[in-house]
Protein backbone atom coordinates (compact mmCIF):
# COMPACT_ATOMS: atom_id res chain seq x y z
CA UNK A 1 0.00 0.00 0.00
CA UNK A 2 1.33 3.17 -0.92
CA UNK A 3 1.45 5.89 1.52
CA UNK A 4 -0.14 9.33 0.53
CA UNK A 5 0.51 11.36 3.30
CA UNK A 6 2.44 14.79 2.01
CA UNK A 7 6.17 14.09 2.94
CA UNK A 8 7.51 16.06 6.01
CA UNK A 9 11.07 16.16 5.82
CA UNK A 10 12.00 19.03 8.07
CA UNK A 11 10.31 18.41 11.11
CA UNK A 12 11.28 19.89 14.85
CA UNK A 13 9.29 20.44 18.24
CA UNK A 14 10.84 22.17 20.81
CA UNK A 15 8.86 22.91 24.16
CA UNK A 16 10.60 26.46 25.95
CA UNK A 17 9.66 24.31 29.45
CA UNK A 18 10.61 26.17 32.56
CA UNK A 19 13.96 24.90 34.46
CA UNK A 20 14.16 22.72 37.48
CA UNK A 21 14.98 24.97 40.22
CA UNK A 22 11.97 27.73 38.32
CA UNK A 23 9.76 24.52 39.10
CA UNK A 24 10.80 23.94 42.81
CA UNK A 25 10.22 27.53 43.09
CA UNK A 26 6.94 27.21 41.71
CA UNK A 27 5.80 24.53 43.43
CA UNK A 28 6.70 26.33 47.05
CA UNK A 29 3.55 28.01 46.46
CA UNK A 30 2.07 24.85 47.84
CA UNK A 31 3.24 24.68 51.46
CA UNK A 32 2.52 28.65 51.84
CA UNK A 33 -1.21 27.93 51.15
CA UNK A 34 -1.19 25.08 53.10
CA UNK A 35 -0.35 27.42 56.28
CA UNK A 36 -3.58 29.20 55.87
CA UNK A 37 -5.78 26.10 56.33
CA UNK A 38 -4.18 24.31 59.02
CA UNK A 39 -6.87 25.76 61.61
CA UNK A 40 -9.05 23.96 59.67
CA UNK A 41 -6.72 20.72 59.66
CA UNK A 42 -4.07 19.70 59.38
CA UNK A 43 -4.92 16.99 56.55
CA UNK A 44 -7.46 19.70 54.56
CA UNK A 45 -3.93 21.69 54.87
CA UNK A 46 -1.77 18.88 53.34
CA UNK A 47 -4.38 18.38 50.93
CA UNK A 48 -4.91 21.99 49.64
CA UNK A 49 -0.81 22.49 49.83
CA UNK A 50 -0.53 19.35 47.52
CA UNK A 51 -3.27 20.43 45.34
CA UNK A 52 -1.61 24.14 44.63
CA UNK A 53 1.44 22.77 44.00
CA UNK A 54 0.63 20.35 41.36
CA UNK A 55 -1.62 22.38 40.24
CA UNK A 56 0.91 25.54 39.88
CA UNK A 57 3.77 23.57 38.24
CA UNK A 58 1.59 21.73 35.83
CA UNK A 59 0.14 25.56 34.81
CA UNK A 60 3.87 26.47 34.33
CA UNK A 61 4.49 23.70 32.21
CA UNK A 62 0.82 23.95 30.49
CA UNK A 63 1.44 28.09 29.15
CA UNK A 64 5.47 27.76 28.29
CA UNK A 65 5.69 28.45 24.07
CA UNK A 66 6.26 25.64 21.68
CA UNK A 67 8.74 26.30 18.83
CA UNK A 68 8.38 23.81 15.46
CA UNK A 69 9.17 23.84 12.05
CA UNK A 70 6.18 22.19 10.14
CA UNK A 71 4.87 21.90 6.87
CA UNK A 72 7.11 24.25 5.75
CA UNK A 73 6.19 26.77 8.76
CA UNK A 74 8.06 28.19 11.67
CA UNK A 75 6.02 28.34 14.93
CA UNK A 76 7.37 30.46 17.80
CA UNK A 77 4.74 30.23 20.42
CA UNK A 78 1.52 32.17 18.72
CA UNK A 79 3.50 33.66 16.21
CA UNK A 80 4.20 31.98 12.43
CA UNK A 81 5.96 32.71 9.49
CA UNK A 82 6.47 30.79 6.14
CA UNK A 83 10.37 29.97 5.73
CA UNK A 84 10.50 31.13 2.34
CA UNK A 85 9.79 34.81 3.99
CA UNK A 86 13.47 33.82 6.00
CA UNK A 87 17.18 34.17 5.17
CA UNK A 88 19.83 32.09 6.33
CA UNK A 89 19.19 31.30 10.02
CA UNK A 90 22.10 31.54 12.76
CA UNK A 91 22.90 29.17 15.46
CA UNK A 92 24.36 30.47 18.70
CA UNK A 93 25.38 29.89 21.97
CA UNK A 94 27.63 30.76 25.05
CA UNK A 95 28.78 34.32 24.54
CA UNK A 96 27.69 35.21 21.03
CA UNK A 97 23.95 33.97 22.25
CA UNK A 98 24.20 36.65 24.63
CA UNK A 99 24.95 39.00 22.88
CA UNK A 100 22.51 38.20 20.52
CA UNK A 101 19.28 38.39 23.17
CA UNK A 102 21.02 41.37 24.89
CA UNK A 103 22.97 44.22 23.43
CA UNK A 104 22.45 42.97 19.38
CA UNK A 105 19.03 42.40 19.93
CA UNK A 106 17.31 44.17 16.88
CA UNK A 107 15.05 46.72 17.96
CA UNK A 108 12.01 46.09 14.89
CA UNK A 109 13.04 41.92 15.20
CA UNK A 110 10.62 39.66 16.82
CA UNK A 111 12.29 37.80 19.82
CA UNK A 112 11.07 34.73 21.90
CA UNK A 113 13.84 34.63 25.05
CA UNK A 114 13.56 32.44 27.68
CA UNK A 115 15.84 32.90 30.60
CA UNK A 116 18.07 29.50 31.24
CA UNK A 117 18.10 28.54 28.17
CA UNK A 118 21.43 29.74 26.49
CA UNK A 119 20.92 28.95 22.87
CA UNK A 120 19.71 31.61 20.77
CA UNK A 121 18.62 31.11 16.78
CA UNK A 122 18.62 34.66 14.72
CA UNK A 123 16.72 34.66 11.37
CA UNK A 124 16.43 37.28 9.06
CA UNK A 125 12.90 37.69 7.50
CA UNK A 126 13.44 38.40 3.36
CA UNK A 127 9.68 39.30 2.90
CA UNK A 128 9.81 43.25 2.06
CA UNK A 129 6.40 44.09 2.94
CA UNK A 130 7.18 42.66 6.35
CA UNK A 131 7.98 45.36 8.71
CA UNK A 132 10.13 42.91 11.13
CA UNK A 133 13.97 42.63 10.01
CA UNK A 134 14.31 39.25 12.10
CA UNK A 135 13.11 36.46 14.73
CA UNK A 136 15.37 35.51 17.83
CA UNK A 137 14.41 32.46 19.45
CA UNK A 138 15.55 31.02 22.15
CA UNK A 139 16.48 27.09 21.86
CA UNK A 140 18.10 24.30 23.49
CA UNK A 141 19.30 22.51 20.45
CA UNK A 142 20.03 25.99 18.39
CA UNK A 143 21.97 23.79 15.61
CA UNK A 144 18.90 21.30 15.44
CA UNK A 145 16.77 24.37 14.71
CA UNK A 146 18.38 26.04 12.52
CA UNK A 147 18.79 22.87 10.08
CA UNK A 148 15.04 21.88 10.11
CA UNK A 149 14.71 25.65 9.32
CA UNK A 150 17.09 25.31 6.15
CA UNK A 151 16.01 21.82 5.59
CA UNK A 152 12.44 23.25 5.65
CA UNK A 153 13.59 25.73 2.55
CA UNK A 154 14.93 23.43 0.19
Amino acid sequence: MQNTAPETRARYRERLSPSLWLLVTVALAGPMVALIFVPVGSTVALIVGAAVSALLVLAAIAVTPVVSVEEGELRAGRAHIDVRHLGEPVALSGEEARQARGPGLPLHGWHLIRGGIDGVVVVPVTDQDDPTVSWTISSRTPDRLAAAIRLAQD
